[in-house]
């Protein structure tokens, strides 16, 4: 037969059944709240980086991560090799000022730089394997071109770059592509055949130092990445992203450019 309790004994144990209850619940609530506010935070932040990466690729930049991974992070990895040396360039306004007139139309992107940034030991290697700088054109104004064959913006505006050097391309003027796929320049050399791009150097950074240090100064996003310099070496002025290279006005950027340097306009 149960025992039966007294109402004194029945509220004091429906009041010990309630204390023992009741930690598990206030324990347990802000404990689901916080997982859920981690997640909704993690969430927040990967939608965000998510919308950058889209963004650069919409705007026509190919941001250097997702299918090669850890290859390409590895690939970029800081290094001493080829650090430009900032301070050897100072900041020419009225250079900067005829340069910002003409970057409209096709070229309305490019970037006139704000401060002295030298390029003169970017590092890299020939067609047939030989290592080179940037200083090796010394006195002769350069547009170097970051690219890939992985990158369709850039195979798109490689024949326009072509048409540019083929314009203004002389003693005191170069197109200067640089390829950063990796491994060998099989691929390059390919497209190059296949797009019958006989009148462009063909030049290779597998190690994409000179990018990575470009990225670290803010110059650069991705590719394709171009910049313009003077005789010296100095960075004139840059433009992320694909452009069309073969139209006037980047003939008069270029000549504007050459005029205010004091080097002649070229052309074959």
């Amino acid at each position: 037969m149960a025992e039966r309790m007294s109402p004194d004994e029945r509220d004091k144990d429906e009041h010990d059944t309630d204390k023992q209850e009741k930690p598990a619940q206030s324990a347990n609530g802000p404990m689901r709240i916080g997982f859920a506010r981690n997640g909704l935070v993690r969430f927040g932040l990967v939608f965000f980086a998510a919308l950058i990466v889209g963004g650069l690729v919409a705007f026509g930049v190919y941001a250097l991560q997702g299918n090669n991974g850890d290859q390409l992070a590895k690939a970029i990895s800081p290094s001493s090799q080829g650090t430009t040396q900032a301070n050897s360039c100072t900041l020419n306004e009225t250079l900067r000022a005829r340069l910002n007139e003409n970057a409209k139309g096709d070229m309305a992107a490019f970037t006139p730089l704000d401060r002295g940034y030298s390029m003169s030991d970017a590092r890299f290697q020939t067609k047939d394997g030989k290592w080179t700088t940037i200083a090796d054109w010394s006195g002769r104004a350069v547009l170097v071109n970051l690219w890939a064959t992985w990158c369709a913006p850039c195979r798109h505006e490689m024949p326009a770059l072509q048409n540019l050097q083929r314009a203004l391309g002389g003693p005191t003027f170069e197109v200067l592509p640089i390829s950063l796929d990796l491994g060998t320049l099989e691929k390059p050399i390919e497209f190059y055949a296949e797009t019958n791009l006989t009148d462009l150097g063909l030049y290779h950074d597998a190690s994409m130092k000179t990018l990575s240090t470009l990225k670290r100064a803010g110059l650069a996003f991705g590719v394709p990445a171009t910049l313009l310099l003077d005789g010296k070496g100095c960075v004139l002025g840059t433009l992320n992203g694909p452009a069309e290279w073969a139209g006037e006005d980047a003939q008069n950027l270029i000549k504007a450019a050459l005029q205010a340097t004091k080097l002649p306009a070229g052309g074959t």
